[in-house]
């Protein structure tokens, strides 16, 4: 049977529009599997504000439906309340949270070490680093820990102390990070 010309030439064109098709649902399923991530930083101190725009930064990641969100950290540290805001929302969030250390340089000094380590992730650029986290009194100098029968600064120097002990430590166990220099980033302002 001898195939006629206009056939032949269907028979060509089938596999065009097979192939335009398929291009065509590709670059639909790729369009679907984009990943969003939201990308927020801390430069500078930390404090109520950076606390307001990191959980809302966070709110908004999960309401976007964010498989990701990025921390770019560069901080001295800063205030306890809002650090324990900051890791309290990093723990609830149903986003995974990377904070990273950068750029080169950079530090995640006193209430950023906790930040960091409530992270799920934590990343760190090099010549980069982390620690120095004993708190300090507003007023100046660091918990001494040492008894004065005078004055019950020292058993409240303690309790700061202690509780900022136990609060280091269970961050660095949740992610399988090392809780002992953890706590010497405490105590001994390790960095």
């Amino acid at each position: 049977m001898k195939v006629r010309g206009p056939l032949r030439r269907r028979t060509f064109r089938w596999p065009a529009w097979l192939s335009l098709l398929l291009v065509l649902s590709w670059s639909t399923v790729s369009t679907a599997a984009e990943t969003t991530i939201v990308e927020l930083e801390i430069d500078g101190a930390i404090g109520v504000a950076t606390s307001d725009y990191l959980i809302s930064g966070i709110d908004h990641a999960e309401a976007i439906g964010a498989e990701l969100i990025i921390l770019n950290m560069d901080t001295p540290g800063g205030l306890m309340k809002p650090m324990r805001e900051i890791v309290q929302r990093i723990l609830a969030s149903s986003v995974p949270v990377v904070a990273y250390v950068t750029p080169a340089g950079a530090r995640a000094d006193s209430a950023g070490t906790y930040i960091l380590l409530s992270s799920h992730i934590a990343a760190m650029n090099p010549t980069t680093h982390l620690g120095a986290a004993t708190p300090v009194p507003l007023t100046g100098g660091a918990p001494s820990g040492e008894d004065d029968e005078d004055s019950a600064a020292p058993a409240a120097d303690r309790k700061i102390m202690n509780d900022a002990i136990s609060y280091i430590r269970s961050l660095a166990e949740r992610h399988g990070r090392n809780a002992d220099w953890a706590e010497s980033a405490v105590t001994e302002a390790a960095t």
